[in-house]
């Protein structure tokens, strides 16, 4: 009777510590070896015969379903076609000032709010701008400098 109560005791252990660690699939097989272990002391089976069941059941169902349930549980990253902007010019349609929150550019017949990589200069409506990198919703734009008259 003393191992019945110490696999229900090891059961609980590994239970809080899968509660505590929601998601993240720490013991959850160790609770089902420990049951399993508290079934074969409860039919009588010795010591190693439970601790053989416990570490069998506990390694296998382990090795078994943990990538099953992780590619489940794991999110999945998709692209969301925003970097097809990246390094495209667009047309300021709202000046943008970083110190005030505001901006907006026109790429690819698209409004997009943008800032300033240059920090406090202000770009006016209408310029050209380059596309830099985009942080959140935001395209991060630098202005595009005329260096001749055929640029």
């Amino acid at each position: 009777m003393d191992m019945i109560i110490l696999w229900l005791v090891l059961f609980l252990i590994f239970l809080v510590a899968e509660i505590i660690t929601a998601g993240a699939l720490v013991s959850i097989w160790f609770c089902v070896g420990a049951l399993v272990s508290m079934g074969v002391a409860y039919l009588g089976g010795g010591i190693f015969l439970q601790v053989a069941f416990f570490i069998g059941v506990s390694i296998s169902l382990l090795l078994g379903t943990r990538p099953f349930i992780k590619k489940y549980i794991k999110p999945q990253i998709s692209a969301t076609n925003a970097d097809r902007i990246l390094n495209k010019r667009g047309i300021v349609e709202e000046e943008i000032n970083n110190l005030k929150g505001q901006g907006a550019i026109l790429v690819d017949g698209k409004s997009w709010t943008a800032r300033n990589l240059a920090g406090e200069e202000i770009i006016k409506k209408g310029e050209e701008v380059e596309i830099v990198r985009i942080e959140g919703v935001k395209a991060m734009v630098e202005t595009i400098k005329k260096n001749n008259k055929y640029n």
